[in-house]
């Protein structure tokens, strides 16, 4: 029998060794050269770098949102909303109108599915605007917040940010500031959360 427990007990201390030499930074995940500060340091720092016009993310939404709601308390995500061209403006400034005015919840998936089930186009910020009322959020107040010296500081804040992090492609994750996590290198949009996890626990313990 207590051969067997010691069979038992190796084993699981392989598997233990395997899974911590699985996620290796340059191979699984990219270090930042200069971190990027974070806002609380006694917690863990998840950051989303994401686009509401990236297929890629409107794919990856569902599953990151039923891991975030799995979080422990010490672990803070946030998303930073990137603006690669003129046309992801206006969605990124969307965004943070709906993160300011408490509307996510109405808003952030219900964009992704205009976008990409729906097909909707939104070729003015009258159209966005509309839309968001259609979805339940105050018109006026969505109006006067989308051009607001708040959400030009988050839209200067997030930038700002997204240069520090290194970011060339979305969805990314970013882990205290420090690691850079695609979906290239981490095998795959689960496998993006598998190493975040691993990351986490891994700033946990230093902490």
């Amino acid at each position: 029998m207590f051969r067997k427990l010691a069979i038992g007990l190796l084993l699981t201390l392989t598997a233990v060794i395997a899974q911590a030499e699985e996620y290796k930074a340059g191979v699984n995940y990219d270090v930042i050269a200069m971190p990027v500060p974070t806002a609380d340091k006694t917690k863990v720092e998840v950051v989303e770098a994401f686009g509401y016009l990236c297929p890629h993310c409107a794919h990856f939404e569902p599953l990151l949102h039923s891991w975030v709601t799995k979080l422990p308390a010490d672990v803070d995500f946030s998303r930073v909303p990137v603006v690669f061209s003129r046309s992801w403006e206006p969605l990124a400034r969307a965004y943070y109108s709906s993160e300011i005015l408490h509307d996510l919840d109405k808003t952030h998936q219900a964009t992704f599915d205009a976008l990409h089930k729906e097909r909707r186009r939104f070729n003015s910020m009258d159209d966005l605007v509309n839309y968001y009322a259609d979805l339940g959020v105050d018109k006026d107040k969505f109006t006067k917040m989308i051009q607001s010296f708040a959400v030009n500081m988050r839209m200067n804040q997030g930038a700002s940010k997204l240069k520090g992090y290194g970011i060339q492609s979305v969805p990314t994750l970013i882990v205290n500031g420090k690691y850079r996590i695609t979906a290239d290198k981490a095998g795959g949009h689960a496998g993006m959360l598998k190493v975040a996890e691993y990351l986490i626990e891994q700033e946990r313990n230093a902490q």
